[in-house]
């Protein structure tokens, strides 16, 4: 059975291990996964990420889950732009997360970016997701 939203699978891949206290999560790779894997190790929600082969067409995100005091750094992860219903903002509305505690995940012309780096570049573009 096909997959209908595979960036909302990732999502919440890394939110059940956060939960289960696993170290690792492995997802099926994919560009797009690889730069919002990027984005959150960046803005430090995630320790590292790496692509494995199993094969030579099969290949493997594995992401290290952080945490702070036996509890994961993300608190919750929710995919707002869904495959139904596209959500986009321009670069004077992107959202704040928790007052700022958190951040938005961007697809942007020049990339895939979180909302503050976006805000710098005076960009908008489709909401992926956002992380707190």
């Amino acid at each position: 059975m096909s997959m209908q939203d595979p960036i909302a699978d990732m999502l919440t891949r890394i939110r059940n291990a956060g939960t289960a206290a696993h170290k690792t999560v492995s997802i099926p790779s994919s560009k797009i996964k690889c730069e919002i894997a990027k984005v959150l190790k960046e803005e430090g929600y995630i320790g590292d990420f790496r692509v494995e082969n199993e094969g030579t067409i099969k290949k493997t995100l594995v992401i290290d889950i952080k945490y702070y005091k036996r509890k994961p750094v993300i608190e919750g992860i929710t995919r707002i732009s869904k495959p139904a219903c596209r959500e986009y903002c321009g670069s004077a509305d992107i959202p704040r997360v928790r007052d700022g505690l958190g951040i938005v995940v961007l697809s942007t012309p020049k990339g895939i970016i979180s909302g503050k780096a976006a805000a710098a570049q005076n960009i908008g573009g489709e909401i992926i997701c956002q992380v707190w």
